[in-house]
């Protein structure tokens, strides 16, 4: 059973004190001193004020993991090779430790038809393109759109479209593609100019800034069903994040989100303590340049923040961080079934092939991942909101980013409550904030 102080996260504003209940991610104005009366309670008393809270009732999350969940979305490892040298990448140089290899249209296709057979009418399913570099299989990439619509109009389905790239190989033609496809398109940047080009050369050493700018030009300017974003990967030589953003949104990107580097093959560029705590500043300096937008009536494409503050607003509350192994899967190129695009060659989350479907290590995953289970996640007020954190970094580091995470959860929750009293029109509907 769940103690009673972990079931609760107190936070202020200027706008008075308030409180988290955990289960359910539910925001309260509270009483002024309400934290320290609380934590001066025993047990029983800590329990009694959930009671008179409505917080005492069926959780939201019990100990069960999900049971016989449809793949509702797949990664394709279309290109298990780069032409970039990253000195972090996860994909160990796009090659994911093994030889270099194009995926062939038969384990593309039996993708697409696996998606369709497990999705009932009107769902919508999801097809993404990674690698390594996916543009250097872009044959493959477009037939296996046209495929997937087609198949998706036949069954009742819609279907979604994502792409990642380096964007060192785009054309102008993928422009009309992806916008005449509605894709989400993701550029790996690492910052402007010298900083990208040390932490993301190509194979002779070169940088690749100027290369990418001019080729993502033309995805920029056709963006309309398309929405092209800007995916950093935060290691220790490129922290100037308010600076990089600024940059980005210039550009015309439409979205721009912050990935901590918590785990590569070789170890280079991790973050450690003081890193994450220098992180965690320069992230919030970029949450307050949000918040002044927004109450400016201003959209700002900070991701990071937009999906923080959607997330609150809707009380998300899950027992995993995300979809891997349960509706999600990534499939590398023989059509390997892995937990998510991460763990592609990696028998840590190795489950079946994309011909049989998941197998039975799929079940084990969603039991042992749960974040009950996980420790000291199970005890965490942010555990809901999280999730326990990405799996592959928990499994290859451990966790030393959760100061990192509640910070960050806990300057969001606060934004949440400001932009809430300023600008609810900002959420669309009326907020969750409620009053003890």
């Amino acid at each position: 059973m769940i103690a009673p102080a972990a079931q609760v996260h107190f936070f202020e504003t200027g706008h008075g004190d308030h409180m988290l209940a955990i289960d359910g991610s539910r925001v309260f104005d509270v009483p002024e001193g309400t934290a320290g009366r609380f934590a001066a309670m025993n047990t029983a008393g800590q329990s009694a004020f959930l009671r008179s809270m409505g917080l005492d009732g069926r959780p939201f999350i019990d100990d069960t993991p999900p049971q016989d969940l449809p793949v509702r979305s797949l990664s394709l490892a279309v290109a298990q090779k780069c032409n970039l040298a990253c000195t972090y990448c996860y994909a160990a140089g796009g090659e994911f430790g093994g030889p270099a290899r194009n995926m062939e249209w038969e384990v593309a296709k039996a993708s697409v038809d696996r998606l369709v057979a497990e999705a009932e009418p009107g769902v919508r399913i999801n097809l993404a393109y990674l690698g390594g570099e996916p543009l250097i299989n872009r044959d493959l990439v477009q037939r296996t759109t046209e495929y997937a619509v087609e198949q998706a109009q036949a069954n009742g389905l819609s279907v979604g479209f994502s792409i990642t790239t380096n964007g060192t190989l785009l054309r102008p033609e993928d422009a009309v593609f992806f916008e005449a496809h509605g894709f989400a398109v993701t550029i790996s940047l690492d910052g402007v100019g010298k900083v990208h080009d040390k932490l993301r050369p190509n194979r002779a050493g070169r940088g690749s800034f100027d290369t990418i700018l001019k080729r993502v030009e033309p995805l920029l300017a056709a963006q309309h069903r398309m929405q092209v974003g800007a995916r950093v990967t935060v290691t220790p030589q490129n922290m100037n994040l308010p600076e990089t953003l600024e940059q980005f949104v210039g550009m015309g990107f439409h979205s721009i989100g912050f990935s901590p580097m918590l785990a590569s093959p070789n170890g280079q560029h991790e973050l450690n303590r003081n890193d994450l705590n220098e992180m965690l500043t320069q992230m919030i300096r970029c949450g307050e340049v949000f918040e002044a937008a927004v109450v400016q009536g201003r959209r700002y494409p900070f991701s990071n923040m937009a999906a923080a503050m959607q997330e609150i607003h809707r009380g998300t509350h899950r027992p995993y961080a995300c979809g891997a192994g349960g509706g999600y899967f990534g499939v590398s190129a023989d059509g390997g079934l892995f937990a998510c695009h991460r763990f592609v060659e990696d028998e840590a989350g190795a489950m079946g092939d994309v011909y049989d479907g998941p197998d039975l290590r799929r079940e084990n995953w969603l039991a042992d991942r749960h974040v009950h289970i996980q420790s000291p996640c199970n005890t965490c007020w942010a555990r809901y909101l999280c999730g326990g954190g990405c799996h592959h970094e928990v499994i290859h580091r451990g966790r030393p980013a959760c100061d990192y995470i509640r910070g960050w959860l806990h300057y969001c929750l606060q934004a949440y409550v400001r932009l809430s009293e300023v600008r609810p029109d900002y959420f669309g509907v009326p907020t969750q904030a409620a009053s003890a």
